[in-house]
């Protein structure tokens, strides 16, 4: 009885069951996809192709209250890259995003570094730390640094008046002026990045081995040596990869600009992509869809060159 259900089991299945099961196991990914796709072309394609459609048409207040839109071509995007608040707006986006990645990634990397070096209840504590920064909303994180730079009952106005002996910094508002605006929306973006990174380079830290860091330390090498020579070329794509997101997050930030804008920042003279293009939007979504593409492809080309640089690497 036994081998008989055996040989039973063992024999092929018939052509025609044999072609159903395949064609169950061919369809049953594609089944289980197509609510996320569809949800993601609903959610992210529609709204997508909408901006592409404004990009080329006139499109303001009265379009906005139910005018029809008038197709005008390119004229949005020659608007655009001939307008001189625009080449403002991307200088003074691209320069806070370049001070952004050289803050967010060197005490990323430190902090990373630190870990490596303290024990477990240490690493522990950092942890928490860099996890209930990452986690807080980033409107409240806002709120709170306008709060330490507000200009009558500041934290930082009071230190800095008990430091001096003085009372110079009363009254001293850090937002008014653009200069001392954007160091106080680095400190806040930095502040909210730096577990992102510490965690990914952490992450890619312990997978350095230590009989090579142990053999190059008995051959004399130092840390900096160690870090540059062994650990850097483990972690290269790690960073390159980290270094790029932070590059596109950054570029693309608008929620700590815009609330910061709202605690006492000009607009105009503080501007970032994110907001002048929220901005733009309430007037003229044409040009604000201009904006957003002309951004997008920005981003694109610092992602192609990255990209192409590491596929390159990996060859060599």
């Amino acid at each position: 009885m036994t081998t008989a259900v055996s040989e039973a089991r063992t024999q092929p299945a018939p052509p025609r069951q044999h072609r159903k099961r395949t064609r169950r196991r061919r369809v049953t990914p594609w089944l289980m996809l197509a609510p996320a796709t569809l949800i993601l072309l609903v959610m992210t394609g529609y709204p997508l192709v909408k901006m592409a459609i404004n990009s080329f048409q006139k499109y303001g207040k009265a379009q906005i209250f139910g005018a029809p839109p008038e197709w005008i071509g390119l004229k949005n995007y020659t608007d655009t890259l001939t307008d001189p608040t625009f080449w403002a707006v991307a200088g003074r986006s691209f320069a806070l995003m370049a001070v952004l990645v050289v803050a967010t990634m060197g005490l990323g990397i430190l902090i990373a570094l630190l870990m490596t070096r303290v024990n477990a209840f240490f690493r522990l504590l950092i942890s928490i730390g860099l996890l209930l920064a990452w986690a807080m909303p980033p409107v409240s994180s806002v709120v709170v640094w306008g709060w330490i730079v507000d200009t009558k009952y500041g934290l930082l106005n009071w230190v800095l008046n008990t430091v001096t002996g003085t009372t110079n910094w009363s009254g001293h508002s850090w937002l008014i002026d653009p200069l001392s605006f954007y160091a106080v929306l680095t400190v806040i973006i930095t502040w909210m990045s730096v577990p992102f990174v510490a965690f990914t380079v952490y992450a890619g830290l312990t997978q350095v081995p230590d009989e090579v860091l142990e053999a190059a330390q008995l051959d004399g090498a130092g840390a900096v040596k160690r870090f540059g020579f062994i650990v850097l070329p483990y972690l290269r794509s790690i960073l390159l990869i980290t270094a790029v997101l932070q590059m596109i997050w950054d570029l693309r930030v608008f929620t700590q600009a815009y609330t910061l804008q709202g605690l006492g920042g000009i607009s105009s003279q503080t501007d970032v992509f994110g907001t002048y293009i929220f901005h733009l939007g309430s007037s003229n979504l044409g040009a604000a869809g201009a904006v957003s593409f002309i951004m997008v492809a920005m981003m694109l080309v610092i992602s192609i060159y990255y990209v192409r640089k590491t596929v390159k690497d990996e060859e060599i």
